[in-house]
C-alpha cells in the first residue's frame, strides 16, 4: 500500500468518525480504512463521547476494546443510528463490493439494521463500474461443489479463498468464501438477486441501496458521493 493510499484511508476513516454524535449507537466496521474510523472513536470516547459500538468482526470487536470503546449487540440493540465501513468498490450509484476482509455477512446484517450506512474509502475504490474486485461468496461447505456450477453458469471464474499459507479459509461463521470474478457487473441489484436464491449460498458481497454517503479520500481532501 502506497502513503498515498494509507493517507486517503486515515483521512476519510477519520472524517466518518466526526459524523458520530454522543449517545449513538454505532455499526463498527472491518477492514483497512475501518480501522482508522475505530481508532478516532477511541480518541474521542477518551475525551468524552458517549457511544456504543456494534463490531462487525472478532478482529474489530478486540481493536475496539483495546481503545475503551464500549461494545454491545444487536440482542440489545436492533436498531443502530450509523454504522461506518469500508468497501472493495463503490460505484456512481453507491452500490459496493465488499468482503475483502471475509466480513460481509455481519457488515450486511449492521448495515440492513442502521438508520444510516457511510462508506469510507481511498480514490482507488472508486469505479464507473463493479467487478474488477472478484465478489467473495460465502457459502455453507456442504454446498460447495452445486454452488459453484450454478455461479460457474452465470459466467464467473471462481476460486476457493485460501489463507496465505494455504490452508482453507473460514469466516467468523465458519463458513468458506468462493471468489468470484465475473468481469463487468451490467445490472448489480439483478446479480445480487440471483446469487442470494441459490441455495448453499449465505450472503453475498454485492451491498445494493445500503450505503447514503460515501466518504472518499481524494489527495489531502475528502469527497462526498451521495446517492
Amino acid at each position: 500500500m502506497s502513503n498515498s493510499q494509507q493517507n486517503e484511508k486515515e483521512l476519510a476513516g477519520r472524517a466518518a468518525a466526526q459524523l458520530v454524535k454522543d449517545g449513538d449507537i454505532v455499526g463498527l466496521g472491518t477492514g483497512s480504512t475501518a480501522y482508522f474510523t475505530v481508532l478516532a472513536l477511541g480518541e474521542r470516547v477518551k475525551d468524552g463521547l458517549k457511544m456504543v459500538g456494534i463490531p462487525t468482526s472478532v478482529a474489530t470487536a478486540d481493536l475496539a476494546r483495546t481503545l475503551g470503546i464500549p461494545l454491545t449487540t444487536l440482542d440489545d440493540h436492533p436498531e443502530i443510528d450509523i454504522t461506518i465501513d469500508g468497501a472493495d468498490e463503490i460505484d456512481p450509484q453507491l452500490n459496493l463490493i465488499k468482503g475483502g476482509g471475509g466480513a460481509h455477512l455481519r457488515e450486511k446484517v449492521i448495515a440492513a439494521a442502521s438508520k444510516k450506512m457511510i462508506v469510507i474509502a481511498d480514490s482507488g475504490k472508486v469505479v464507473p463500474v463493479l467487478g474488477k474486485f472478484p465478489l467473495p461468496v460465502e457459502i455453507v461447505s456442504f454446498a460447495r461443489a452445486v454452488v459453484e456450477k450454478k455461479i460457474a453458469a452465470l459466467g464467473a471464474t471462481i476460486k476457493l479463498r485460501a489463507r496465505p499459507d494455504g490452508s482453507p479459509y473460514v469466516t467468523d461463521n465458519g463458513n468458506p468464501i468462493l471468489d468470484c470474478s465475473f468481469g463487468k457487473i451490467a445490472d448489480p441489484p439483478a446479480l445480487a438477486r440471483t446469487l442470494r436464491d441459490i441455495p448453499g449460498v449465505v450472503e453475498h458481497g454485492l451491498f445494493i441501496g445500503l450505503a447514503k454517503l460515501a466518504l472518499v479520500g481524494r489527495g489531502e481532501l475528502v469527497e462526498e458521493i451521495r446517492a
